[in-house]
């Protein structure tokens, strides 16, 4: 499991088509489906103070090919390509380099399970962007589905951000994920998970919705177990959440707080990604005794639709606020879409304070 998956994924591909050659396989490469994007991104930032202002233009290409279904498998291959045309001083661009394999897997599938190994790009509760990984799930338990994984390298592929490779999780140990979700009560779901990074610490979470005509109610609790070694205080996570539509724009209002010792090292220190902080930045949601509360609503007109956020974490005696207004306008459905981001931090510092404009041009095929 410490080798390579994604380099191990790529030759499985390769090598398919020696293996398995006959007139099936070729049509599934023939059959196969080709994507694509074209991306620019802009982002200033001005900050307040003696601090300077910075900026930065990328533009990003990806391509990617998954081969129609043979006998249950598919394999898939994706790169991204990014250049920065611009920045205003030097490191703002946190682009660390030109190209990346983000995806190199292969796929099977069944009437009720799948498997995946390679690289991949995964969204679960704290395990986000690319992975090279190997995934399970299965739903042949009734109103029950099990994802069970393990993931020992992580790389971010975005126009904002292109790492350099895949970085290692927890040293060599990677991290274990076992994740249900069960149904069998009406208008309720109950998502248990674990985390398991070993030598390091435990995550173990619970996750509830209720849904009630237009309303849902989330609730979220998650402790962890710390190693001695791994310079975290066993700590909490507690979110509240609620959606609604209110005249015709969805509105949510929400809670976070972790306890006096944190989240934790697999969310705070492994920062693998997340589904709860909702602002763009919101560097202070997952510090030690920090409780965050946030209102949002969005409005669709026609292909545009308009966001606003607004929310303050209040982090030991400190506190900072957070203002996110945003738009997107899809200009061709599904192909050209053009995204505007306006943010503004007030921090418990004032010559901390700053505020983003960010733009984005994504077409794809």
């Amino acid at each position: 499991m410490k080798r390579n998956l994604g380099l191990i994924a790529s030759g499985l591909i390769l090598s398919c088509s020696l293996v398995l050659a006959t007139d099936n396989l070729d049509e599934a490469f023939k059959s196969g489906t080709v994507s694509g994007s074209l991306e620019t991104y802009g982002i200033h930032t001005k900050k307040s103070g003696t601090n300077l202002d910075e900026g930065m233009l990328t533009g990003t290409v990806g391509l990617g090919f998954e081969t129609a279904s043979y006998n249950g498998f598919t394999g898939k291959v994706a790169f991204l390509g990014a250049h920065v045309f611009a920045e205003n001083h030097n490191g703002a661009a946190d682009v660390e380099s030109s190209a990346m394999l983000t995806e190199a897997n292969i796929r099977y599938e069944t009437n009720n399970s799948m498997f995946k190994v390679g690289r991949q790009e995964l969204n679960l509760e704290w395990l986000q962007d690319y992975h090279e990984a190997f995934i399970a799930e299965t739903s042949a338990l009734e109103n029950t589905s099990i994802l069970v994984g393990f993931s020992n390298r992580i790389a971010f592929a975005d126009a904002d951000e292109l790492s350099d490779g895949f970085q290692r999780i927890n040293n060599t140990k990677g991290i274990y994920v076992v994740d249900a979700i069960y149904t069998g009560i009406a208008d309720f779901e109950l998502n248990p998970y674990y985390y398991n990074a070993p030598d390091l610490s435990q995550l173990y979470g619970m996750k509830a919705r209720y849904y009630m005509d237009n309303v849902e109610f989330e609730a979220q609790y998650a402790i962890s177990n710390e190693k001695a070694n791994s310079g975290f205080e066993d700590g909490s996570i507690f979110h509240l959440k609620a959606d609604a539509e209110v005249l015709g724009a969805a509105v949510s209002l929400g809670y976070v707080k972790t306890n006096k010792d944190g989240a934790g090292s697999i969310i705070s220190d492994l920062e693998l990604g997340d589904n709860i902080n909702p602002f763009e930045d919101g560097k202070y949601v997952y510090d030690l005794d920090a409780r965050t509360i946030y209102a949002s609503a969005t409005y669709g007109i026609g292909d545009i639709s308009l966001t606003a956020l607004y929310g303050e974490t209040k982090y030991e005696d400190n506190k900072e606020k957070e203002l996110n207004l945003s738009s997107e306008i899809e200009i061709i459905d599904d192909v050209l879409e053009v995204g505007l981001l306006f943010v503004n931090v007030d921090a418990q510092d004032s010559n901390d304070d700053y505020q983003k404009y960010i733009i984005e041009v994504e077409y794809s095929f």
